[in-house]
């Protein structure tokens, strides 16, 4: 894939909303081989460089198990207070260069035990992270806000736990709950119990469904467990039956099935990763990512980057690859930005005003 650099650029410099962006998938391959130098651990390379390009290339594989093996490696490097909070200050700083101003990083509490911290000190040390990243992004003239998603780890039964943890920090920066990891034998209701506490204490969802398994998983997500957005949901195209051109009002003729119909008439939003999605298979290019037809017939669709460092990717370079590859245009990346911007977890007044003073005003200006 190549982007072309003007429209990358110009694309850097609008405002963006980010939803889908894992913590433990966005490091700094340099930070990655200070930390690990510190701790001991292991790494194919420690140069900064070719650190990079194996993380890039262990996602391109095709194999599941080395996809894994990278994020062994970022986690590896989370183990501690001090490395947790440089981690979250250098996703915030790196999501503000790239031109978001409103983001939300989810990450797994469980995974960050080894080095003796429990789960409520894993996020506090997180929150001090995101909070001097927010800090320094305004001093530099990069303002953004941010906000984490905690998250359950679906093949693990700590869910309600997670879920509890999540209500605990709601108030200091917590802003939502997810369950994320192997769909594939694991569906949503697995997790029943803690989705009902949330919604029982108004606490907004959004759920991993429609990756690795079909629609299923979503009607699972939605209906049985309440989920407010879908993590991905590439796969709601399987409920789609797409005919020959176009109809009268020039959306694609396509018939669709009662879940894809509940899904775009009631506007669910879909968190759309397309680089990520053509690493795991799910898609086959950036140019024939469902993200596009799914716009095309009114679905209301964010664009994320799911993985930055495993995908080598940034939130402009989606959308640059998506204009480049597949046809967007500046009025299509507003569209999934204000799209994004309201499913939000930002509260109402706060999504308005950014959308009013900060987002559409730089689109005008193109």
């Amino acid at each position: 894939m190549s982007t072309s650099e003007t429209t990358l650029e110009r694309v850097r410099r609008l405002p963006k909303v980010s939803l889908h962006d894992h913590l433990d998938g966005g490091l700094r391959p340099a930070t990655i081989v200070e930390i690990a130098s510190a701790n001991g651990h292991a790494l194919p390379t420690t140069d900064p460089a070719e650190l990079g390009a194996w993380f890039r290339d262990a996602a391109d594989s095709g194999s599941l198990v080395r996809y894994l093996e990278t994020f062994d490696h970022t986690i590896a490097v989370m183990q501690d207070a001090e490395s947790l909070a440089r981690v979250a200050t250098e996703a915030v700083l790196d999501l503000a260069a790239d031109g978001v101003v409103y983001g939300e990083l989810r990450y797994a509490p469980e995974q960050h035990l080894r080095g003796g911290l429990d789960l409520d000190g894993v996020v506090v040390a997180v929150e001090e992270g995101m909070r001097r990243g927010e800090r320094l992004a305004a001093e530099a003239g990069t303002p953004i806000r941010v906000g984490t998603l905690v998250t359950a780890m679906r093949h693990a039964d700590r869910s309600l736990e997670i879920a509890e943890l999540a209500l605990r920090h709601r108030d200091a920066g917590v802003v939502g709950f997810d369950i994320a990891g192997a769909e594939i034998g694991f569906p949503p209701s697995n997790h029943k119990a803690a989705f009902d506490l949330l919604h029982a204490d108004d606490f907004p969802v959004t759920i991993h469904a429609g990756e690795a398994v079909g629609p299923e998983s979503i009607r699972d997500a939605l209906h049985t467990c309440g989920a407010e957005r879908i993590g991905h949901g590439v796969r709601i195209v399987e409920d789609v039956e797409l005919g020959e051109g176009r109809d009268r009002l020039g959306l694609p003729v396509a018939k669709l099935g009662r879940l894809a119909t509940w899904v775009r008439d009631r506007g669910i939003v879909l968190e759309l990763c397309p680089s990520s999605n053509v690493q795991t298979g799910a898609a086959t290019s950036v140019a024939e990512h469902p993200v596009t037809l799914l716009k095309d017939l009114g679905f209301s669709i964010s664009v994320n980057t799911d993985n930055r460092l495993m995908s080598g990717t940034s939130l402009s370079r989606e959308f640059a690859l998506l204009t480049d590859e597949a046809g967007w245009d500046l009025a299509d990346v507003e569209r999934a930005t204000i799209t994004a911007l309201s499913a939000s977890f930002l509260p109402f007044p706060d999504r308005l005003a950014l959308a009013a003073e900060v987002i559409r005003p730089a689109y005008a200006q193109g």
